[in-house]
């Protein structure tokens, strides 16, 4: 039997902020943090790696609720972990004193979510697989096991996730055998950093068209008439063949919301994500009545399936935009996939960040071989950026996310870059204090 043994948590930040790479309308100097989590095995061969990305200050936060878990899971059976995972899953999150800080959202479900992702690196490699692989080759009564339907069974229940589940089984070869070939549609979120100059605007916009890239994201939020400035140059740029989507990443109020929406209308937007408050789901309700047809993308910032069941529930969510560490990992996220198939509303996961894109290769191809059955016109966000600190970095060919081959979740980072990059201890924080 392989057993847990011990577990490393690490604070490692990357100074993204000194070249406003990933800066946005609320995040105006985010350095790009991954709350890095190890497990190890009485197997040397076999360890476990997660991550929960932040942007900065409160990584350490992240790092030590993380801690808190670790008792529980001392000295288990991994056989135990996995044959179990459902329900140790949620005794974390429904931990009767930790989830006071929550409950099922926040700094503690982050913490959920780096631990859980660990552990699933460690199970599909136990399983010598890549996780997409594993859990899209689960039985499906295997994988309801893995999940929780509280709170959220009068819109979803066991019996309706089965009967999606087992619907897909016919075709599952079918669809792997396309990913395998073609890979996943992805959009580019690498030209529409706020803060770059209208040179790097058209350069980054010309090399991303040249390797395959036909979807392209850009920040607004700080000021309308240079986002409408912004957003012509990008369409003169790629043309009337591209597609563009705007992420104001929760700046405007309602009413600003809808005046800015309506302002941008000309450009023929795919999508605009988070206008307002992330949790603010009567705000986007009002939003969608008054921009028409115009599609509302929201949900990275949502710490749980509730929040998803109101969106979806509600019709204000047209794009459904599930994180990796935001949710509870695949526990969660697969219920909230499930969910959002049975409103018919896209999955588009949430990326860029660290290890983000890592993770979410994975999810999209859980998503299309397991629940949706459909690739087209749903599209997985890229960001060129930190993937040199993986170990498996994700793979993109003419704009497509190449499915991961190597066993686990894509997360485990080279060790020189932990050293490098840990806060406060790593060389680059010590030499720049």
């Amino acid at each position: 039997m392989t057993k847990i043994l011990r577990f490393t948590v690490e604070d490692v930040r990357f100074p993204t902020s000194k070249d406003l790479t990933g800066s946005d309308a609320i995040h105006t100097d985010p350095d790009y943090s991954a709350t890095y989590v190890t497990v190890f095995t009485s197997d040397s061969n076999l360890e476990g790696y997660g991550i929960a990305f932040t942007i900065g200050k409160g990584n350490d936060i992240v790092a030590e609720c993380i801690k808190h878990f670790f008792p529980i899971f001392e000295n288990m059976d991994l056989e135990n972990l996995e044959n179990e995972i459902g329900k140790y899953w949620y005794k974390c999150v429904d931990h009767s004193q930790l989830r006071w800080l929550g409950p099922e959202k926040g700094v503690v479900h982050m913490a959920v979510a780096a631990l859980f992702n660990s552990f699933w690196d460690l199970i599909a490699k136990k399983n010598k697989k890549p996780l997409w692989q594993f859990v899209v080759e689960s039985e499906p009564e295997k994988i309801i096991n893995w999940l929780t339907f509280k709170y959220i069974e009068d819109v979803l229940n066991p019996e309706q996730a089965l009967q999606i589940l087992n619907k897909s089984q016919s075709k599952k070869k079918i669809r792997i055998d396309s990913i395998l070939n073609e890979g996943y549609p992805s959009y580019t979120t690498a030209a529409g950093w706020l803060g770059y100059s209208d040179d790097k605007i058209v350069d980054l916009c010309k090399k991303y068209i040249s390797m395959g890239w036909r979807h392209f994201k850009v920040k607004v939020g700080l000021d309308l008439e240079a986002d409408v400035k912004r957003l012509e140059l990008i369409r003169k740029t790629i043309g009337d063949d591209c597609h563009i989507m705007v992420d104001a990443n929760q700046q405007w109020s309602v009413t600003k919301s809808i005046e800015h929406i309506n302002a941008y209308k000309k450009f023929n937007l795919l999508f605009v994500e988070e206008p307002t408050s992330p949790d603010d789901i009567l705000g986007f309700v009002k939003i969608k009545k008054a921009v028409g047809d115009v599609r509302l993308a929201t949900g990275e910032a949502c710490g749980g399936r509730v929040m998803f069941k109101q969106f979806l529930e509600s019709g204000s969510m047209n794009v459904c935009q599930i994180d990796s560490c935001r949710l509870g990992s695949i526990n969660e996220i697969l219920t909230v996939m499930l969910m959002a198939h049975k409103f018919n509303v896209p999955i588009f996961p949430h990326a860029g960040g660290v290890g983000l894109c890592e993770y979410v290769q994975h999810l999209c191809m859980i998503d299309y071989v397991l629940i949706n059955g459909d690739k087209n016109n749903k599209f997985v966000e890229y960001s060129d950026q930190l993937h040199e600190h993986f170990i498996y970095p994700c793979t993109l060919k003419n704009g497509n996310y190449m499915p991961p081959l190597d066993h686990g979740y894509s997360i485990e980072m080279k060790k020189e870059s932990v050293s490098e990059f840990s806060y406060p201890s790593g060389n680059y924080w010590k030499n720049n204090k």
